[in-house]
Protein backbone atom coordinates (compact mmCIF):
# COMPACT_ATOMS: atom_id res chain seq x y z
CA UNK A 1 0.00 0.00 0.00
CA UNK A 2 2.68 2.65 1.01
CA UNK A 3 4.17 1.92 -2.28
CA UNK A 4 1.08 3.53 -4.20
CA UNK A 5 0.57 6.54 -1.98
CA UNK A 6 3.27 9.01 -3.04
CA UNK A 7 1.77 8.14 -6.99
CA UNK A 8 -2.12 8.93 -5.40
CA UNK A 9 -1.01 11.94 -3.20
CA UNK A 10 0.93 13.66 -6.50
CA UNK A 11 -1.91 12.61 -8.54
CA UNK A 12 -4.68 14.28 -6.17
CA UNK A 13 -4.57 17.89 -7.37
CA UNK A 14 -5.37 17.17 -10.93
CA UNK A 15 -7.70 14.66 -9.91
CA UNK A 16 -10.01 17.12 -7.74
CA UNK A 17 -9.35 19.75 -10.59
CA UNK A 18 -11.11 16.80 -13.26
CA UNK A 19 -14.19 16.72 -10.28
CA UNK A 20 -14.15 20.32 -10.47
CA UNK A 21 -13.91 20.77 -13.94
CA UNK A 22 -17.34 18.56 -14.14
CA UNK A 23 -19.17 21.35 -12.00
CA UNK A 24 -17.74 23.90 -13.46
CA UNK A 25 -20.05 25.99 -15.47
CA UNK A 26 -19.22 26.74 -19.12
CA UNK A 27 -20.97 30.41 -19.11
CA UNK A 28 -20.26 33.32 -16.33
CA UNK A 29 -24.19 34.80 -15.84
CA UNK A 30 -25.95 35.45 -12.30
CA UNK A 31 -27.28 32.18 -12.26
CA UNK A 32 -23.69 30.39 -12.19
CA UNK A 33 -21.94 33.54 -10.66
CA UNK A 34 -22.47 31.65 -7.04
CA UNK A 35 -20.73 27.85 -8.38
CA UNK A 36 -18.11 30.05 -10.27
CA UNK A 37 -17.34 31.79 -7.91
CA UNK A 38 -17.07 29.18 -4.77
CA UNK A 39 -15.64 26.51 -7.58
CA UNK A 40 -12.67 28.83 -7.82
CA UNK A 41 -11.97 29.60 -3.98
CA UNK A 42 -10.27 25.74 -3.75
CA UNK A 43 -8.56 26.73 -6.76
CA UNK A 44 -6.32 28.35 -5.66
CA UNK A 45 -5.19 25.65 -3.64
CA UNK A 46 -5.30 22.67 -6.21
CA UNK A 47 -3.91 24.08 -8.81
CA UNK A 48 -0.78 25.44 -7.72
CA UNK A 49 -0.42 21.80 -6.20
CA UNK A 50 -0.53 20.26 -9.64
CA UNK A 51 3.06 22.10 -10.30
CA UNK A 52 4.27 21.36 -7.11
CA UNK A 53 3.12 17.39 -7.67
CA UNK A 54 5.02 17.95 -11.22
CA UNK A 55 8.37 19.44 -9.87
CA UNK A 56 7.75 16.58 -7.11
CA UNK A 57 8.81 14.21 -9.50
CA UNK A 58 12.51 15.40 -10.01
CA UNK A 59 13.14 15.30 -6.63
CA UNK A 60 16.30 17.07 -4.87
CA UNK A 61 18.00 16.68 -8.22
CA UNK A 62 20.52 19.50 -9.15
CA UNK A 63 21.03 18.85 -12.78
CA UNK A 64 19.93 21.65 -15.19
CA UNK A 65 16.76 19.74 -16.40
CA UNK A 66 15.29 19.45 -13.14
CA UNK A 67 15.68 22.78 -12.20
CA UNK A 68 13.66 23.49 -15.55
CA UNK A 69 11.27 21.75 -14.79
CA UNK A 70 11.11 23.42 -11.19
CA UNK A 71 11.37 26.70 -13.02
CA UNK A 72 8.48 26.06 -15.52
CA UNK A 73 6.14 24.25 -13.02
CA UNK A 74 6.80 27.57 -10.68
CA UNK A 75 5.46 29.98 -13.50
CA UNK A 76 2.35 27.26 -14.69
CA UNK A 77 1.55 27.86 -10.63
CA UNK A 78 1.87 31.97 -10.80
CA UNK A 79 0.06 32.74 -13.67
CA UNK A 80 -2.11 29.85 -13.66
CA UNK A 81 -3.40 31.01 -10.10
CA UNK A 82 -3.43 34.61 -11.18
CA UNK A 83 -6.48 33.58 -13.83
CA UNK A 84 -7.86 31.87 -10.91
CA UNK A 85 -7.92 34.81 -9.01
CA UNK A 86 -9.24 37.16 -11.59
CA UNK A 87 -11.51 35.19 -13.85
CA UNK A 88 -12.32 33.11 -11.23
CA UNK A 89 -12.71 34.20 -7.94
CA UNK A 90 -13.30 38.01 -9.01
CA UNK A 91 -15.42 37.73 -11.78
CA UNK A 92 -17.58 35.23 -9.94
CA UNK A 93 -18.13 37.92 -7.24
CA UNK A 94 -18.56 40.65 -9.06
CA UNK A 95 -21.01 39.24 -11.17
CA UNK A 96 -23.08 37.65 -8.43
CA UNK A 97 -22.67 40.55 -6.11
CA UNK A 98 -24.31 43.17 -8.88
CA UNK A 99 -27.42 40.73 -8.27
CA UNK A 100 -29.90 39.08 -11.07
CA UNK A 101 -30.94 40.36 -14.69
CA UNK A 102 -28.35 43.12 -14.61
CA UNK A 103 -26.45 42.64 -17.96
CA UNK A 104 -22.43 42.09 -17.28
CA UNK A 105 -20.95 45.28 -17.30
CA UNK A 106 -17.89 46.07 -19.13
CA UNK A 107 -15.93 45.59 -15.60
CA UNK A 108 -16.30 42.20 -15.40
CA UNK A 109 -15.27 41.78 -19.32
CA UNK A 110 -11.52 43.66 -18.11
CA UNK A 111 -11.15 41.03 -15.58
CA UNK A 112 -11.34 38.47 -18.38
CA UNK A 113 -9.22 40.37 -20.66
CA UNK A 114 -6.53 40.49 -18.31
CA UNK A 115 -7.55 37.05 -16.84
CA UNK A 116 -7.08 34.89 -20.01
CA UNK A 117 -3.68 35.79 -21.08
CA UNK A 118 -2.43 35.31 -17.85
CA UNK A 119 -4.06 31.90 -18.13
CA UNK A 120 -2.46 31.46 -21.27
CA UNK A 121 1.20 32.18 -20.05
CA UNK A 122 0.64 29.44 -16.94
CA UNK A 123 -1.05 26.67 -19.87
CA UNK A 124 1.94 27.25 -21.85
CA UNK A 125 4.14 26.61 -18.85
CA UNK A 126 2.29 23.92 -17.45
CA UNK A 127 2.86 22.60 -21.39
CA UNK A 128 6.72 22.81 -20.93
CA UNK A 129 6.97 21.09 -17.58
CA UNK A 130 4.49 18.10 -18.90
CA UNK A 131 7.37 17.87 -21.76
CA UNK A 132 10.18 18.10 -19.79
CA UNK A 133 8.49 15.87 -17.36
CA UNK A 134 8.49 13.08 -20.13
CA UNK A 135 12.13 14.13 -21.50
CA UNK A 136 13.72 12.95 -18.03
CA UNK A 137 11.54 10.05 -17.30
CA UNK A 138 12.41 8.82 -20.77
CA UNK A 139 16.23 9.59 -20.27
CA UNK A 140 16.03 7.88 -16.76
CA UNK A 141 13.72 5.55 -17.57
CA UNK A 142 14.17 4.31 -21.09
CA UNK A 143 10.80 2.59 -22.37
CA UNK A 144 9.40 2.39 -19.17
CA UNK A 145 9.15 6.29 -18.69
CA UNK A 146 7.26 6.70 -21.74
CA UNK A 147 4.40 6.52 -19.32
CA UNK A 148 5.02 10.11 -18.94
CA UNK A 149 4.11 10.82 -22.16
CA UNK A 150 0.36 10.81 -21.33
CA UNK A 151 1.10 13.94 -19.73
CA UNK A 152 1.06 15.84 -22.68
CA UNK A 153 -2.14 15.90 -23.82
CA UNK A 154 -3.20 16.55 -21.25
CA UNK A 155 -1.57 19.62 -20.41
CA UNK A 156 -2.73 20.14 -24.26
CA UNK A 157 -6.42 19.28 -23.18
CA UNK A 158 -6.14 21.91 -20.13
CA UNK A 159 -4.30 24.52 -22.23
CA UNK A 160 -7.55 24.70 -24.73
CA UNK A 161 -10.13 24.11 -22.65
CA UNK A 162 -9.01 25.20 -19.29
CA UNK A 163 -10.82 22.62 -16.55
CA UNK A 164 -14.56 22.59 -18.72
CA UNK A 165 -16.06 19.09 -19.26
CA UNK A 166 -15.69 16.94 -21.20
CA UNK A 167 -12.11 18.47 -22.51
CA UNK A 168 -10.22 20.08 -19.66
CA UNK A 169 -11.79 17.24 -16.89
CA UNK A 170 -10.04 14.54 -19.46
CA UNK A 171 -6.75 17.13 -19.38
CA UNK A 172 -6.71 16.80 -15.80
CA UNK A 173 -7.26 13.69 -15.63
CA UNK A 174 -4.35 12.64 -18.25
CA UNK A 175 -1.96 15.12 -15.74
CA UNK A 176 -3.42 12.88 -13.08
CA UNK A 177 -3.03 9.55 -13.92
CA UNK A 178 0.82 10.65 -16.05
CA UNK A 179 1.83 11.97 -12.73
CA UNK A 180 0.92 9.00 -10.21
CA UNK A 181 2.72 6.35 -13.29
CA UNK A 182 5.88 8.67 -13.35
CA UNK A 183 5.94 8.66 -9.91
CA UNK A 184 5.62 5.03 -9.82
CA UNK A 185 7.90 4.79 -12.19
CA UNK A 186 10.79 6.37 -9.95
CA UNK A 187 8.95 4.41 -7.02
CA UNK A 188 9.96 0.81 -9.05
CA UNK A 189 13.40 1.47 -10.17
CA UNK A 190 14.30 2.80 -6.55
CA UNK A 191 13.30 -0.35 -5.87
CA UNK A 192 15.54 -2.16 -7.92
Amino acid sequence: MRRFAQPLLLALPALALAVAGLLHPHHLTYDTSWRWFTLHLPGLLAFPLVGVALAALVGARTDPLAWAVRLTAYVYATFYTALDVISGVAAGYVTHELGPGVPRPEAVSLLFRIGTPLGEIGSWALLATCALVAVDQLRRHGARGAVALVLLPGAWLVHVDHIFSPKGVLGMLLIAVGTALASATDATRRES
